[in-house]
């Protein structure tokens, strides 16, 4: 079991701008992936295999569908009358008040609650990357090292994957030796996958001193920017910093491009990653459904098919969400259909991303072989005949 007193915050806030339509209802956290899960459960499924029982969800933009995902917290053992689930939305009418800005600025808007917890680790990572991680290991590894930050870390096959986010160096004793945040010219292919462990009370005071040197009185009139780029640099600088390295499956999917990679991953001939891994399953607060039917008329090749589904039409190394209705004579290749969208008789949909509750209309084109993924969202029903090119992301409306 991992120790008593870890506290998991999960950073829910940010707009997913990158994600283009798919995060314009919903929150990132809440996007489906899989077939039949969503991104919040990859991390709340770690910690509940972990043996983590207090998780703080630190929530921001459209807060209402990450409660619907989010539930009482059962599906991860989360649902306790002392401790369990907790959401922090920003706060507003005191000296820490208004929207998170990045990790560090959301830990110091709480840092008075995180406090009174008295946690012995500070477990910190995002909702926007697909992966498996004991993070009783990590934790475990933090405490005997007595170090005030550990990060985990991946290597990358190219270094321009590596620059969207942090780029890191490590000495032989896995001592952090440098950081750079999205560098437009990374030193090396190990990245951060923004999962930290902090030292609370060094962090903490560490954020204080921060704010403080920003301008402010330590809790009025920060920098927030400011704030929000030093606290790990500080840290790296002080070789107070070590590296815990994974080297499982690790995939952000914080764009659509590497959704829609992410999503290819999964239907390959040998999957690097599957979410229904006995020895670990990701658990989900998502809605049951019946069991999927596919008709005479369906071909289904190395796709992924999830509960509730009606294929009658043609699909190729795809992924369909609970609930998706496929024609006959329809044909979905290298695509990822969302809960409940529909695909008409003769429509063709390639390399594409459909979102939930759109329609396909009959002899539709969507995407193509090459050049993008098409990205169609916010929409009932794509007029009969219509062309979306590869690339094109189409907000089509009622």
């Amino acid at each position: 079991m991992a120790p008593s007193r870890t506290l998991a915050v999960v950073i829910a806030g940010g707009a997913g701008s990158r994600l283009g339509l798919l995060t314009e209802r919903r929150a990132k956290p809440v996007i489906p992936v899989g077939g039949g899960y969503r991104l919040i459960d990859i991390p709340l499924s770690n910690c509940a295999h972990s043996g983590i029982g207090d998780v703080w969800i630190v929530q921001q933009e459209l807060p209402a569908s990450l409660a619907d995902a989010l539930g009482n917290g059962r599906p991860w053992d989360l649902d306790r009358s002392t401790g369990g689930l907790r959401t922090l939305p920003p706060s507003q009418g005191n000296a820490r008040s208004g929207p998170f800005t990045g990790t560090a600025d959301a830990l110091w808007k709480v840092a008075t609650l995180v406090r009174e917890f008295e946690p012995e680790a500070l477990l910190v990572m995002s909702a926007d990357a697909i992966y498996r991680l004991d993070y009783h290991e990590v934790v475990a590894g933090h405490l005997e090292s007595g170090a005030a930050m550990t990060m985990v870390t991946t290597e990358v096959a190219e270094q321009s994957e590596a620059s969207r986010l942090g780029v890191v160096e490590v000495d032989g004793a896995g001592t952090v030796t440098s950081f750079e945040y999205k560098p437009d010219d990374p030193s090396s292919t190990l990245m951060s996958n923004e999962i930290f462990v902090f030292d609370p009370v060094r962090t903490l005071d560490r954020l204080d001193a921060i704010a403080v040197s920003s301008g402010g009185d330590g809790d009025t009139d920060v920098d927030l920017e400011n704030l929000q780029n030093q606290l790990v640099p500080s840290f790296v600088d002080d070789s107070d910093a070590r590296a815990h390295r994974f080297d499982g499956y690790w995939r952000d999917v914080g764009t659509i491009d590497s959704y829609w990679s992410a999503h290819m991953d999964l239907v390959a001939e040998q999957p690097p990653f599957d979410f229904d891994d006995e020895r670990w399953p990701m658990l989900s607060a998502g809605q049951r459904y019946r069991t999927a039917r596919l008709r005479s008329s369906a071909a289904v090749t190395s796709s992924l098919v999830a509960g509730g589904c009606d294929v009658a039409g043609k699909i190729t190394r795809s992924v369909l969400s609970a609930g998706v209705t496929i024609e006959r004579g329809a044909h979905v290749d290298r695509s990822v259909l969302l809960p409940g969208a529909i695909v008409r008789s003769g429509a063709t949909v390639r390399r594409a991303v459909v979102d939930a509750g759109v329609t396909i209309g009959r002899d539709c084109d969507v995407g193509g072989a090459r050049g993008g993924i098409a990205v169609v969202g916010n929409a009932m029903t794509v007029r009969k005949g219509t062309r979306i090119a590869a690339g094109e992301q189409r907000p089509l409306r009622r």
